[in-house]
């Protein structure tokens, strides 16, 4: 077992309450002051099936999900069969005494006897867990206290019995298995985010006040954080009846001078396209987030893949200027929506933040963000220059953006082609200076491009054997495969990684390609779809690739055996 982190697997069937132990679990392990990263795996049903809620934690900051466990907690029989497999030398399983675990190092615990109804089975394995990796059950009676408060002192009082019951019971067990190192000793103020929950955080921080939205899955925990924490500051919310009426309504409020988000995944986002267009033409701006999962269609509704890179990139008919941002980290979920919304107010145009669901439910220990460092949001004009066209034509095709309502000046929007003073029109002279005044705003969004950043083993990026080339959420799994082929000290190897994937300049990474060995797309999809992005806009061509699209996120253990064949 590692002596500096731990896998952490909780198993179970949907129901059972594991992701409530999980996250307990690890918002105790953020508090002791360990890393973590967490991964959900689950599945498109209520009740039953086979989930599990692994939680990474360590000493050291964690990048990447780990394959093998060090411990297991089953709370169903079927949890040994799934997982056993994937057990690591010296691991510990956790499991009621009902359960068959023989051959395993396990510890068989008797939840009727630690718990007086199976209602708090779930709070008594978190006992278990906790003292079974060393943990202070002090900081478990806390977070019990605080999650259970609003039930009464009779309920958090009943779940602290539970806790320090199990906890207890396993000291008087003998077991094998070694504790990690400690955790730092003074890790200063962190917070446990998943990346949803940061992309809505970002949209707050740049004064977001209206989400509009229709649930799906993996996105709707932005707009349900959004109005959590949104509505006491004054963000309108609205669940709409269909992924048409949700963007239309948005585009709406932004018009009427709102800062507004809508989130979806891959197939409400395709309904949504006709209304990017219309944001599009009328000079709108939008913030819209998508979170990716496994297509066609509904596809696999609770798993992860980037495969919508080109549905975003390509979305809405006609040409408009746009930008789409594909954050790596939970820290990059905020900063990037952040910028999405400058950007849209800036150039008045739609920005996509292009997410996924590993992404999105993955829980991580960040440090606060730097809202004193956030740059100021681009805003309206409050004086309309005089005369006033809402579409003049300008020399960079921005044209002034008056709020209909806040001046005596008439604001005129329209979806048809029309011309400065937003007067319908088909006049073929007028449609080309509009579609280039529109396309013009493109130059200025080349010059705001977020370059990709270069992970090497040192400061002499260029002339690497080997460039893992990626985007989005890979790039925990691509550093923490660099940093094992770099160990192993025979393939010099760095990652290339894109938080901004479209519009791309080339000059800020071709010296980096071209002077590389070798070249491989690291990819959650079947195409290499970013890989083919870099060759249309470069004329680069990537001639290998680790893709994976079975629904299950990148891992270092993956990317090293796909890297078997072409390395």
């Amino acid at each position: 077992m590692p002596d500096t982190s731990i896998n952490i697997v909780i198993g179970g069937g949907a129901g059972q309450g594991l992701a409530t132990v999980g996250q307990l679990m690890a918002r105790a392990a953020t508090r002791a002051g360990y890393h973590l990263l967490v991964n959900q795996d689950y599945m498109s049903r209520i009740r039953g099936g086979h989930n599990f809620f692994s939680i990474r934690m360590g000493a050291e900051p964690v990048m990447a999900i780990a394959e093998g466990i060090d411990v297991l907690v089953a709370l169903d029989g079927r949890t040994i069969d799934e997982q056993s497999a994937q057990l690591n030398a010296g691991a510990i399983v956790i499991a009621g005494d009902t359960i068959d675990t023989a051959g395993l190092n396990a510890l068989r615990v008797p939840f009727k006897e630690l718990a007086p109804k199976p209602l708090f089975h779930n709070v008594a394995a978190l006992g278990v867990l906790g003292a079974a990796v060393c943990g202070e059950v002090s900081i478990l009676e806390d977070l019990l206290r605080q999650t259970f408060a609003k039930k009464g002192e009779a309920v958090v009082q009943a779940n602290i019995e539970v806790v320090r019951k199990a906890h207890d019971w396993v000291g008087e067990q003998a077991f094998d298995f070694s504790c990690i190192a400690p955790p730092p000793e003074h890790p200063g103020k962190r917070l446990m985010l998943d990346g949803n929950e940061a992309i809505a955080l970002g949209a707050l921080a740049a004064g977001c006040n209206f989400v509009s939205f229709y649930p799906m899955t993996p996105a709707t925990t932005v707009p349900i954080t959004l109005i959590a924490k949104g509505a006491p500051l004054g963000l309108v919310h609205d669940q709409a009846e269909d992924e048409i009426a949700a963007i239309n309504m948005a585009i709406g409020a932004s018009y009427a001078g709102a800062r507004a988000l809508v989130a979806t995944s891959g197939g409400g986002f395709a309904l949504m396209t006709e209304g990017v267009s219309l944001a599009g033409v009328s000079e709108t701006p939008l913030v819209v987030v998508v979170a990716q999962r496994p297509g066609p269609a509904t596809g696999m509704a609770t798993r992860t893949e980037q495969a919508d890179l080109n549905l975003v990139l390509y979305s809405g008919h006609g040409e408009f200027p746009r930008a789409v941002f594909a954050p790596g980290t939970v820290e990059q979920c905020f900063y990037l929506t952040h910028r999405a919304f400058d950007l849209a107010e800036q150039y008045q145009t739609p920005m996509f933040v292009l997410t996924d669901q590993f992404l999105a439910d993955s829980y991580r220990t960040v440090a606060p963000f730097d809202l004193g460092g956030l740059p100021e949001i681009a805003q309206p004009l409050l004086e309309a220059p005089s005369p006033y066209a809402r579409y003049a034509l300008t020399d960079d095709g921005v044209s002034p953006r008056m709020v209909p309502g806040f001046s005596e000046v008439l604001v005129r929007a329209d979806s048809h082609e029309h011309d400065e003073h937003g007067r319908i029109t088909e006049d073929a002279a007028n449609r080309v200076r509009q579609n280039v005044k529109r396309l013009d705003k493109g130059n200025g969004l080349m010059q705001d491009v977020i370059g990709p950043e270069y992970y090497g083993p040192d400061e002499s990026d260029e002339g690497a054997d080997l460039v893992l080339l990626c985007w989005g959420s890979s790039l925990g799994a691509c550093l923490e495969a660099a940093q094992t082929l770099n160990a192993k000290g025979l393939v010099r190897t760095t990652v290339l990684h894109f938080s901004q994937v479209y519009p791309l300049r080339e000059e800020q990474f071709m010296d980096f390609l071209e002077s590389a060995g070798q070249v491989v797309a690291v990819e959650g999809n079947a195409t290499a779809q970013f890989a083919r992005l870099v060759a249309r806009e470069t004329g680069f061509v990537v001639t290998g690739s680790v893709l994976r699209f079975d629904g299950r996120p990148l891992s270092p253990r993956y990317i090293l055996k796909g890297l078997e064949s072409i390395v």
